[in-house]
C-alpha cells in the first residue's frame, strides 16, 4: 500500500506510483506544469515496502538528470526545471505534461530476468527466437527491444511482442519507440562499460510533445529501472552480483521465509538490508557520473 502523498504548497496531487509522485503546478511561473516527486519508497514484487531507503529519491532524480543531459544530442526529455519547492529539493523535478505512451519500453543486452524465464520456456523472448544454450547472464548476439505492458498498481508487467505494441500505438509509432529505445540503450550501455558498469536492461518511458515530437519522460537508466552490474564480476551461467535492488529481492525470497505467492505483504526491511542497499545505490552513481554523492 502506498503511503498518502504529502502535500505541496501550490499544488494538487494528481497520481502516485510504487516510487514516483505527480503533482499539478496550480501558480506561478511554471503553472500548468507537473511536479514529480522521487520518494524513497522501495517496491519488489509488485509489493511497495514498508521499509525506505534513505536518499533513494534523491539519488535517482540526480542520475536520471545526468542521464537526460549525455542523451541530450539523441533525444530530448521532459525536464523543464529543478526550481522546485524547498520540501522536495533534490529529488523533484518540474517537467512536461506529455501525451504518455501505454507501452513500457525495454531493451535487453544480456538474458536474465523475466527473459530468462521466456527463453527457457520456449527459445524466445517477446517472439525473437534466440540461439540455443545461452545461460543467466549470457550476453545477447544484439541487444533485442521486449517491450510490455504497462500494469496498474500491484499487478505485474507481462512481456509482449512488437506487433501488440504495433495494435496500441500504431505502426508507425512502434516503430519510432523500437528505433529510439535501441539507440537509447546502446549508447547508455557503452558509455557505462566505460565506466565499469554493464547496463543488463533497462525500462524506457516515452510520452509525445503537442507538435508530435516524442521524448523521454519519468525517470532514465536508474538502479529502479535497469539491472546494472559490475563489470569485473560478470560471470555467465549463475546470479549476477548487481547495483539494483536484488539485494532486497534475495533478502526476500532467502532469509525472510517470506513467500512472494501468499498474498501477504512482504515484512520490514532489516537495518543492514537497507543500508547495503543505499550504498549499492550511491556506488553506481558514482561510479557513473564520477561525482561524490
Amino acid at each position: 500500500m502506498i503511503p498518502a502523498a504529502p502535500d505541496i504548497e501550490g499544488t494538487t496531487h494528481v497520481h502516485s506510483g510504487k516510487v514516483r509522485d505527480l503533482y499539478r503546478i496550480d501558480s506561478g511561473e511554471h503553472e500548468g506544469r507537473l511536479l514529480m516527486v522521487a520518494s524513497d519508497r522501495i517496491s519488489a514484487y509488485d509489493f511497495v515496502l514498508d521499509s525506505t531507503i534513505p536518499d533513494k529519491g534523491e539519488i535517482l532524480t540526480r542520475m536520471s538528470l545526468w542521464w537526460f543531459d549525455q542523451l541530450s544530442g539523441l533525444i530530448g526529455n521532459h525536464v523543464v526545471s529543478t526550481d522546485v519547492p524547498a520540501s522536495v529539493a533534490g529529488r523533484a523535478v518540474v517537467c512536461e505534461r506529455l501525451d504518455m505512451f501505454p507501452v513500457e519500453c525495454v531493451a535487453r543486452g544480456y538474458l536474465t530476468g523475466s527473459g530468462l524465464l521466456d527463453y527457457h520456456r520456449d527459445g524466445q523472448v517477446c517472439g525473437i527466437a534466440l540461439p540455443a544454450g545461452l545461460q543467466d547472464g549470457s550476453r545477447l548476439p544484439e541487444a533485442i527491444f521486449t517491450p510490455a505492458t504497462k500494469a496498474d498498481l500491484g499487478d505485474h508487467d507481462e512481456n509482449v511482442d512488437y506487433e501488440a505494441v504495433c495494435e496500441a500505438v500504431g505502426d508507425d509509432a512502434a516503430a519510432e519507440l523500437r528505433m529510439l529505445t535501441m539507440e537509447v540503450y546502446g549508447k547508455a550501455h557503452d558509455l557505462a562499460r566505460e565506466r565499469g558498469i554493464i547496463v543488463a536492461d533497462t525500462k524506457l518511458e516515452f510520452g509525445r510533445r503537442p507538435d508530435g515530437t516524442t521524448v523521454l519522460a519519468d525517470e532514465v537508466l536508474t538502479p529502479d529501472s535497469s539491472r546494472f552490474w559490475p563489470a569485473d564480476e560478470w560471470q555467465p551461467g549463475r546470479t549476477q552480483s548487481s547495483y539494483d535492488k536484488q539485494i532486497v529481492r534475495d533478502w526476500l525470497t532467502g532469509e525472510s521465509g517470506w513467500d512472494r505467492f501468499s498474498g501477504e505483504a512482504p515484512p520490514p526491511l532489516p537495518d543492514a538490508v537497507v543500508e547495503r542497499t543505499r550504498s549499492r545505490y550511491v556506488e553506481a552513481y558514482e561510479l557513473l557520473t564520477g561525482e561524490t554523492f
